[in-house]
């Protein structure tokens, strides 16, 4: 399928006029989404889309237009909208299509015939068995929900600078959220179980993280304020990453954005942090073959021992650093022109459980659960502040509940403040993987 769409990349790309450049992205998806309730389909969706993207660059302008159907003559008034868009385009010096760079696609296997065989009544059914596993955990449980989703995605792209690519890959995911009644008090929790397929779902530990999140909070006190060590939580953790990839991003060093800039080379964090943004890796949700500009998806090790060696690059960003292009172009699809943004990162694991982790702590707390983590931190300075939930550590032993909290720091600090990378990633739907991680000396403001 992705050589039909590739075929007609290359015959707008054939269209191109004298002092033209010309792209084309041809995408088609396909997704699944269901939320189950007592038993019962509260909510059903199975929706495909196809489409084409289309720049058009003249003496350092853009023009953009897409089409949200692959029939001959929309493709056609596509391309002839987007190079009447150039005249209104803005001259920018930076602006080109991306250059072929001679790093060839790695060979992985990111589309599973299982997933796209799989029968819509099973994935039904995976829901329902999910809710009821959670409710068997603890009678103090009920099920907000469970839902089911799934995507498949191929795309191609095709341009006048000998760009020739094609792509699919996809995958699926369950996730059950919990609240735990007790005395009148309700907390909250959630698990998930994401594979290439079913096949790879962990139902048991999905059912079991979303119980246990939830009633373990029970009782839950507002703590003393005081500075300690954290233990956070794999989800805790890939939220983090997630804002820090959007701080080593290209663009946002380009603009002024990020607390990293002017800083390669030097030491960001403790040497105990690898940080890599590796889309290669098929157990990554978001692994792909290629990135949004057609180069090919590449293991890039950003932080290195503590030290800051690359930030991430699509073909633009790279041109205003005088660099290359590290294959992170992104397109939220065939509707928008490339940005820049971590594909799949992940720090490089320890080797001990969480368990371990928390016994070597005299006097910390386990973050199970921030609220606000976005709105709380600001990308220039590094300064953040969240709300957060979950367990005191004392002498190596998990103690009460504790919410109403916040954790405050700077992401500078924290990152030079890590004493340990747990071993026990868990894989997310999400462009960042977690894992256990043990940060000294973090303020907690509660009573």
């Amino acid at each position: 399928m992705s050589a039909e769409l590739l075929e007609i990349a290359d015959r707008v790309v054939a269209m191109a006029a004298a002092g033209e450049q010309v792209e084309a992205y041809v995408s088609r998806e396909s997704e699944t989404s269901i939320r189950v309730y007592e038993g019962e389909v509260e909510h059903f969706v199975s929706a495909q889309s196809e489409g084409i993207g289309i720049r058009v660059i003249q003496d350092g302008r853009t023009g953009f237009s897409y089409a949200g159907t692959l029939d001959d003559e929309a493709v056609a008034v596509a391309l002839e909208e987007a190079r009447d868009n150039v005249a209104f385009g803005t001259r920018d010096e930076w602006v080109a299509l991306a250059d072929p760079d001679g790093i060839d696609v790695v060979d992985q296997q990111l589309w599973s015939e299982a997933l796209a065989a799989y029968p819509t009544t099973r994935k039904v059914e995976l829901a329902k068995e999910l809710e009821r596993m959670a409710l068997a955990v603890d009678p103090r449980v009920r099920v907000d929900d469970a839902n089911y989703a799934d995507v498949a995605g191929e795309s191609a792209v095709a341009s006048t600078t000998g760009i020739r690519r094609s792509g699919r890959e996809n995958g699926c995911y369950l996730v059950v959220s919990t609240l735990a009644d007790d005395d009148g008090e309700t907390q909250t929790g959630f698990g998930f179980a994401v594979g290439r397929s079913p096949d790879d779902f962990d139902l048991d530990k999905a059912a079991g993280d979303a119980a246990n999140r939830a009633t373990r909070l029970l009782g839950a006190t507002k703590p003393a304020s005081r500075r300690l060590t954290v233990v956070l939580d794999p989800y805790v953790t890939a939220s983090f990453l997630g804002i820090i990839g959007g701080t080593l991003n290209g663009e946002s060093v380009a603009k002024g954005r990020s607390l990293f800039k002017d800083r390669l080379g030097e030491a960001v964090a403790s040497p105990l942090v690898t940080l890599v943004d590796d889309p290669t890796n098929p157990l990554a949700y978001t692994a792909t073959d290629i990135d949004g500009e057609g180069l090919a998806a590449r293991r890039n090790a950003l932080i290195v021992d503590g030290q800051l060696r690359q930030f991430v690059h699509n073909s633009y960003s790279a041109r205003r650093a005088a660099t290359v292009s590290t294959g992170n172009a992104v397109r939220g699809g065939f509707k928008g022109t490339p940005s820049v943004g971590c594909l799949a990162l992940q720090l490089a694991p320890g080797s001990r459980d969480q368990a371990a982790l928390i016994a070597d702590v005299d006097d910390g707390v386990l973050v199970q659960s921030v609220q606000g983590l976005h709105s709380g931190v600001n990308p220039i300075s590094g300064d953040f502040s969240a709300g957060a939930a979950g367990l005191l550590i004392s002498g190596g032993q998990l103690g009460g509940p504790v919410r109403e909290f916040t954790i405050g720091s700077t992401l500078q600090r924290m990152l030079l403040d890590v004493v340990e990378v747990g071993g026990d990633v868990d894989w997310l739907p999400m462009r960042a993987a977690g894992v256990s991680l043990v940060i000294r000396d973090v303020t907690m403001s509660g009573a």
